[in-house]
């Protein structure tokens, strides 16, 4: 019997984040066709390691915050990764997000016999995290995206806005998120009790981009029975606690912070909404999917329209909402529309069931083990 092939995952770390929630997800399954080493960047670890996986981590510290320091840091990981997959006879190097990817470009060329594969995560064009971000996409993602062999995305767009303005010309492939099929499911007598307060949940990191103050002031406009649970943290949380207290809401709105248990609050929610101005593919709207919550998004590229309506394309009217086929989408920062879609479930129950039953069977093509085939699949074709 032969022995399973060599393979690398590398990535900045394994913080809580999307794309290391999706490699956490997909080692389980690679450990059953590889042998699997994971190279991370900074000693950041949030999700479990299946026990079959060996670690390496190329610094014991914690992720810097400046751009400047990771500089710094390139050339050294770049050498140490090198020098690791020629010692560990790598077949197969897979990395995820934009400097490991450059590193695994780099490596590529000096090590002529291993297949490269780099993912992107975010819509490029949408790169808004700083300056220097931005300026190093535009300049190094044609030079050193398409010395690998292929790339995966999450998202159509994601690939279109890849080749169209970054000049990628590699294979490009769409490989949706897995999510797992959780313990827990909400009940339709669950989603039919509004007796207390119609209970509204958003999940994710509170910054500028998930734009969690429209959440805030469209629960304002609604009536005293709606209540709203923040679960995250970020750089804007003392911001939207004053913007909550200025509206008169902070009765109505609470901040949970980092939570682990995650789908126990799901499951006693009525809806979920995703406020993003912009996505990658947003593992909290398929995780609400997967617990039968209804969900109400932006029609954000990139992720919402492709998982929510087939990727077929809407207009919204300013102010409105569409019933999409699995969800309700709503215009980018449209405060009344959000309004307007909230009342919709809220007062219409039977509505909720309809959009939970959706979700759930929408949710089922993303299961991991339906993801992992096709991820398999593309590795080894």
């Amino acid at each position: 019997m032969s022995s399973k092939p060599n393979l690398c995952i590398l990535n900045t770390s394994l913080s809580s984040g999307g794309a290391e929630k999706v490699i956490s997800l997909l080692l389980k399954k690679l450990v059953n066709d590889f042998k699997v080493t994971l190279v991370l960047f900074y000693n950041d670890i949030h999700f479990q390691i299946p026990e079959a996986v060996e670690t390496v981590l190329l610094s014991e510290e914690k992720p810097p915050k400046s751009w400047r320091k990771r500089i710094v840091n390139f050339y050294d990981f770049y050498k140490k990764y090198n020098a690791l997959i020629k010692r560990e006879r790598i077949d197969y190097s897979i990395s995820f997000l934009a400097f490991p990817n450059f590193i695994n470009a780099l490596a590529s060329s000096n090590n002529p016999g291993i297949k490269t594969i780099i993912s992107e995560r975010g819509y490029p064009s949408d790169n808004t995290s700083s300056k220097t971000s931005a300026y190093i996409s535009k300049v190094f993602y044609p030079i050193l995206y398409n010395k690998c062999d292929k790339l995966f995305s999450n998202s159509v767009h994601i690939n279109e806005d890849l080749n169209k303005n970054f000049g990628v010309k590699i294979p490009l492939e769409v490989i949706y998120n897995p999510v797992e099929e959780p313990l827990r499911k909400i009940a339709s007598d669950d989603l039919l009790n509004t007796n207390s307060s119609f209970s509204i949940i958003n999940v994710g990191s509170v910054n500028i981009r998930k734009n969690q103050q429209m959440i805030i002031k469209a629960v304002a406009k609604l009536n005293h029975h709606s209540h709203l649970n923040i679960l995250g943290d970020g750089d804007l949380i003392n911001e939207l606690k004053k913007l909550s207290s200025d509206l008169n809401v902070s009765s109505k709105v609470a901040f949970e912070g980092k939570v682990s248990n995650v789908n126990s609050y799901l499951c006693k929610s009525h809806c979920f909404v995703l406020s993003s101005f912009t996505e990658g593919f947003p593992n909290a709207l398929l995780e609400a999917l997967a617990v039968g919550l209804p969900c109400i998004s932006t029609n954000c590229l990139s992720g919402p329209l492709e998982m929510l309506n087939d990727n077929e394309p809407v207009f919204i009217e300013e102010g409105e909402f569409h019933k999409a086929k699995y969800g309700i989408l709503i215009n980018n920062n449209d405060i009344q529309g959000l309004v307007n879609a909230l009342k919709y479930l809220e007062e219409n129950e039977m509505e909720r069931v309809h959009y939970s039953q959706l979700a759930i069977e929408r949710s089922k093509e993303y299961f991991t083990e339906n993801i992992y085939q096709k991820f398999y699949k593309f590795i080894i074709n």
